[in-house]
């Protein structure tokens, strides 16, 4: 109880200090300038109040074997409806990826150009890329989908430059912006999840970080999409090709939710050191939305299994 207490005067405090970000999205070392304010932000907050939990809970019948940890939060009564090791630190993978967003959303500007590095190559094996190279630009719009849709690691390091100059700076403030929505058992060293062992968060904490991007309809649209088609620019103002389909096997129609359960998107993330991860926002026919998290599942297909069986205590 009384971490979960620290937690809640966390947010409470974070609540009443704004922060501002001042930055040249045109230059090359475009960096966060962080100012203090006494300003709040203009976007209201999903619910009045967030869930909170202890490390295990269980207000449904049925339970996750196949993960190590997971959580069905109700976001609209602010109810957790059961949590496994939600306060466990683990590897999540592409579920980086959310507050990678979050943070685009909530300091960048979807029209503006973004200009690609050479590290943008990424070459770690099996990484998901886009193709992005050294001298493209493409729009903060065309990035965020790359990034949520297709879950494009090239398409973070992208954007991690435009905000912050450098992944490093980037994972700093994304640091920060975690501790500011209460996730304290949370620590980011790069802007798309790829392995690193200090490199975690929790089921709890992914919770709070898409419950706060949740409040942007650029998010929610993103999510919830299943295809994306666009044009960009190589260095040279030669067009270049997105078509991209989303990694989610719900809306691809692969998998069934559960009857009277609609889901609306989320994310996935899959390396060897953190399994199968999978982040979904759901609506039940109670008029409830629902945030769904399992860490850890075996593999894809189990992945799934565990997230049906969350959804399915969805009344």
């Amino acid at each position: 109880m009384t971490a979960l207490l620290s937690v809640i005067a966390i947010i409470l405090t974070a609540c009443n200090n704004g922060v501002q970000f001042g930055f040249d999205p045109d230059s090359s070392d475009a960096k966060f300038n962080i100012v203090g304010s006494s300003a709040s932000s203009d976007i209201k907050p999903f619910a009045a109040d967030i869930c909170v939990t202890d490390n295990n809970f269980e207000a449904m019948t049925l339970a996750i074997d196949e993960a190590e940890a997971g959580g069905l939060f109700d976001a609209t009564d602010a109810e957790t409806v059961y949590a496994k090791n939600a306060h466990n630190k683990l590897n999540p993978a592409s579920l980086t990826k959310v507050m990678t967003a979050y943070i685009a959303l909530k300091y960048g500007h979807l029209e503006d150009t973004l200009t690609a590095s050479q590290n943008v190559l990424i070459k770690e094996s099996g990484a998901q890329l886009l193709g992005i190279k050294e001298g493209d630009k493409m729009t903060l719009e065309q990035a965020l989908n790359a990034l949520l849709l297709y879950s494009a690691n090239d398409a973070g390091v992208l954007i991690a430059e435009y905000l912050s100059g450098s992944v490093e700076s980037f994972a700093a403030v994304m640091n920060d912006e975690a501790l500011k929505l209460g996730a304290t058992n949370t620590h980011f060293t790069n802007p798309h999840g790829l392995t690193d062992e200090e490199h975690y968060t929790t089921v709890y904490d992914l919770y709070l970080i898409f419950n706060a991007a949740m409040q942007y309809d650029e998010f929610r649209k993103i999510i919830n999409t299943t295809e994306y088609k666009s044009t960009y620019k190589d260095r040279e103002g030669n067009p270049k090709n997105i078509d991209i389909a989303t990694t989610n096997s719900y809306l691809k129609g692969d998998v069934d939710p559960p009857a009277g359960v609609n889901v609306i998107g989320g994310k996935t993330g899959t390396t060897k050191a953190a399994k199968s991860c999978l982040i979904m926002l759901a609506n039940g026919d109670n008029g409830h939305t629902y945030i769904a998290v399992v860490l850890g599942s075996t593999d894809h297909d189990s992945v799934y299994r565990n997230m049906t069986t969350l959804l399915t205590d969805i009344k």
